[in-house]
């Protein structure tokens, strides 16, 4: 009999070309869950490039409605698969703070949640998946069917970064090994930290992130083709069908574009003119680096440590009397318009507090700093390499480092700051886990891909709301088969060893 793999399917087209090379590999029946605008649900609907047993489309079973949600039901889901419903709801990003166009009640938020429980039970219960094959999920959405299955037993294989190069892993659960637990039975290479320096420099993460946000920044003749073909060639109606849309009308989003070019030039001004652009000589410092806002790294990892400036204002609080805090912000929150003025304002009023410019190396701030922290980045990843330690607010993979020290209550940060200064890095622990590292990924640049995918289909990512061909999918599919071909091929290494 077949084995049932079911997909999350949306805007990351990843999954799509995925999907495509292992069904010629790999014997299975596929089913997907399709998280999709209205114009892009034409291509799914009509497609002949993947045989899908079914497909849901999300949008079409979660809708507005009148009748008051079902507080029952949902509390019972919550005992069923043990997921607390609230601190998804909570730390969605159209729910909460950053939706500027729509504001939701506590009823709205409820009846959405009761709808996709009520369809992901279903889909379940028809399916019986053996395997659930994801990206990395982004949203409460995805990542509540992704409990669900998990839940029911079903076995879960996402696919994450570690920010290790471009390089790719996929695990039971996001960043994380699927059973290693210490490095007490690694075998290291023996490397001494001039050694691991230089291994680091061949992968330099933030190299990477800081090309994918170079990629990222809009060409304005795109910009300018998707706000031709959004205002005067589109119909706007997903902001009928879809909650995710709602209050979004062309008037409204025209305006908020305008306003927020003019807040992001207006901001940068602000950095440029206040953040401090070269390290002062001889200062005992604790390096945070600032997470960029409304990303999975905060809402979905760390989602009791989501205000930044709280988080500031413990530390602060938290460290020694002669050291200060130096908080630099991430390079790649420019995609995010920067922060609101007011917000570094409040940051720089605290006494024992310094900004730092985004453009400032962060291999200075390693280099020069006693201990690095970091929300859920990979900042306290890349600390080791310059024998710093560091502390972090969830548990990504390399917090098997005896260097890190992860903290899960505030109350504990005093202490776990005084300990982590005392701390020393090993050469001989660092080398382990860059063993472990390269034994647990593969070569797979899933940002190169993004930025084609954008670059392809959506007016370099301003505009998703596209109609697409089977030529044109099975064009991209092809120009890009060698990378599709190597992940089909590393999921069906991960199946075939479970």
């Amino acid at each position: 009999m077949n084995k049932k793999i079911i997909f999350w399917l949306d805007s990351d087209f990843v999954q799509f070309g995925l999907a495509h090379q292992l069904q010629k590999k790999y014997e299975s029946d596929f089913y997907a869950v399709v998280d999709i605008t209205n114009k892009t649900k034409s291509f799914f609907q009509k497609q002949n490039i993947i045989k899908f047993q079914k497909l849901w489309y999300y949008f079409d079973y979660v809708k507005k409605t009148k009748s008051s949600p079902d507080t029952d039901y949902l509390k019972n889901i919550e005992q069923k698969y043990q997921i607390n419903l609230w601190e998804l709801a909570l730390n969605e990003r159209i729910f909460q703070r950053f939706n500027h166009f729509y504001e939701f009640s506590r009823d709205e938020i409820l009846s959405i949640l009761e709808q996709e429980c009520k369809l992901f039970e279903s889909v379940l219960d028809q399916v019986q998946p053996d395997f659930f094959l994801s990206k990395e999920t982004v949203q409460h959405k995805d990542h509540l069917f992704y409990l669900m299955c998990k839940g029911r037993g079903v076995k879960t294989l996402m696919r994450s970064e570690p920010k290790f190069g471009k390089k790719t892993m996929i695990t039971n659960e996001s960043q994380k090994f699927d059973s290693i637990e210490t490095l007490d039975n690694i075998e290291g290479e023996g490397r001494n930290f001039d050694e691991l320096l230089k291994c680091r420099n061949s992968f330099n993460p933030s190299a990477t992130i800081n090309q994918y946000v170079e990629d990222f920044a809009p060409l304005n003749t795109e910009r300018l083709r998707a706000a031709n073909k959004f205002l005067f060639l589109s119909d706007n109606d997903n902001s009928k069908t879809h909650y995710t849309y709602y209050g979004r009308t062309k008037l409204r989003v025209l305006l908020h574009e305008l306003s927020m070019n003019f807040k992001k030039r207006s901001r940068q001004s602000f950095i440029d003119k206040n953040f401090i652009s070269k390290l002062p000589p001889n200062e005992k410092f604790i390096y945070f680096a600032l997470s960029v806002d409304e990303e999975r790294n905060l809402l979905l990892s760390a989602p009791f440590f989501t205000n930044q400036l709280e988080m500031i204002r413990n530390i602060a609080k938290s460290m020694p009397i002669d050291f200060k805090l130096f908080v630099k912000e991430a390079p790649a929150q420019s995609t995010r318009n920067w922060r609101d003025i007011s917000v570094y304002e409040e940051i720089m009023r605290i006494p024992n507090v310094t900004m730092i410019h985004p453009s400032v190396p962060t291999t200075e701030l390693y280099k020069n700093c006693s201990l690095v922290m970091t929300i859920s980045g990979s900042s306290g990843f890349e600390a080791a390499f310059y024998q710093k330690p560091s502390i972090v607010f969830n548990d990504p993979s390399y917090t098997i480092l005896p260097s890190v020290t992860r903290v899960k209550s505030i109350h504990d940060l005093s202490n776990a700051i005084a300990e982590s200064l005392k701390k020393k890095v090993l050469a001989s622990d660092l080398d382990k886990y860059i063993v472990l590292l390269e034994k647990n990924t593969f070569s797979f640049d899933s940002y190169d891909l993004e930025t084609k995918q954008h670059n392809e289909f959506f007016y370099g990512g301003n505009l998703i709301d596209v109609e697409i061909s089977d030529s044109k999918m099975l064009s991209f599919l092809e120009k890009n088969k060698s990378q599709f071909q190597k992940l089909s091929e590393e999921y069906i290494k991960k199946i075939n060893g479970l």
